[in-house]
């Protein structure tokens, strides 16, 4: 009874942490995504420099990020060589700034709820690329639900009230450029026994991310700050968005490393739900009914594409342990064997 009851409360404790930290990572994602809507948006904070923005986040995440890795040592750094850090991190750190700068560009544009929906083709552009690099093999039932998905945003895209085919672009970009960071880091790091976790990630992205967003700022935004003789850099308004930023970078660690990357994953749809509602009651952007129907079916289709992810790499995992058996079990054998072969007296019979 006792032992039973230790066993109920453990499991309920790991729950409720569980949701927890699924709770965590929502509200730090829906803040940030907000608070930079908020910051870039015209007829709001009015402060329209998407790179400068980002910059300021990649300078403050990668203030904390060596902090924390080598100040106070929380997390261990990861054995890279210079060549190896510039052949696969330099890399994925340009493809990240390009998806952030154009996806902190499309809020400026579109309204939050149109940005989520756009941000459903994130699974197709993932396996799209990956067949192209060889990464992922063609399946067709596998391309017929990303048609599915694609057709859910395109009816989204067409029930849109606000279109603006420069915010589309921009976030299409956005996410081309994440799609192919997500791949690449497979390829150039995952491949090579190489796993960054949020913060080792930010250490050592973060940095070149500054250096290659330092270029188009210069050019871009740079002389339109030097024109706006008004503004005053707002520590306060600055500061808190951009640790809101780390923070969540912070829970996609605690969040995967507790639960699971599918986890996150189911997360994730709360929270563009959530964004939606949001956006609609409360920022007053509009959202039709073409809209939701065409995010729903879109919704559905990245749920049946996470499912059937899921039980592959179930049917996998069984797999795996079933050969493991097998290995075991022959060893055993093995084993059985010798030790029969020692103990049968007259192969041990000595001849004297």
């Amino acid at each position: 009874m006792g032992k039973g009851g230790a066993l109920s409360e453990s499991v309920v404790k790991k729950i409720v942490l569980s949701y927890t930290y699924v709770a965590i990572w929502i509200f730090l994602s829906f803040t940030v995504i907000v608070y930079n809507k908020y910051i870039l948006d015209r007829k709001m904070y009015n402060w329209p420099y998407p790179i400068s923005l980002t910059m300021i986040h990649m300078a403050f995440c990668s203030s904390l990020a060596y902090l924390l890795v080598r100040v106070f040592k929380a997390v261990d750094p990861v054995t890279m060589s210079w060549d190896l850090y510039l052949r696969s991190v330099v890399p994925i750190g340009l493809l990240y700034s390009l998806s952030l700068w154009l996806s902190n560009s499309a809020y400026i544009y579109l309204s939050v709820s149109f940005i989520q929906m756009l941000k459903a083709l994130m699974p197709v552009a993932v396996y799209s690329i990956g067949v192209l690099l060889k990464k992922d093999a063609f399946k067709s039932e596998t391309m017929a639900n990303m048609l599915s998905i694609s057709i859910g945003v395109a009816i989204a895209v067409y029930g849109e009230a606000k279109f603006d085919s420069w915010g589309v672009a921009l976030q299409l970009g956005a996410v081309a450029f994440e799609a192919t960071r997500l791949v690449m880091i497979q390829i150039l790091l995952n491949s090579k026994g190489i796993t960054l976790n949020p913060i080792t990630s930010l250490y050592y992205v973060a940095p070149c991310c500054l250096v290659f967003l330092s270029v188009p700022w210069a050019f871009v935004e740079f002389p339109l700050l030097k024109e706006n003789t008004s503004f005053h850099f707002d520590y306060v308004i600055f500061g808190t968005n951009s640790f809101c930023a780390f923070a969540l970078n912070l829970a996609v660690f605690l969040l995967v490393g507790k639960t699971s990357a599918l986890t996150m994953n189911v997360a994730g749809v709360v929270k563009d739900w959530l964004l939606i509602a949001f956006s609609w009651s409360v920022i007053k952007d509009t959202v039709t009914p073409i809209n939701l129907f065409g995010y729903a079916l879109a919704f559905l289709a990245v749920g049946y594409y996470n499912h059937s992810k899921l039980q592959a790499m179930k049917a996998k995992e069984a797999q795996k342990k079933a050969q493991q058996a097998d290995e075991e079990a022959g060893r055993l054998l093995e084993e059985k064997e010798v030790q029969n072969n020692d103990g049968d007296p007259k192969r041990n019979e000595s001849h004297t």
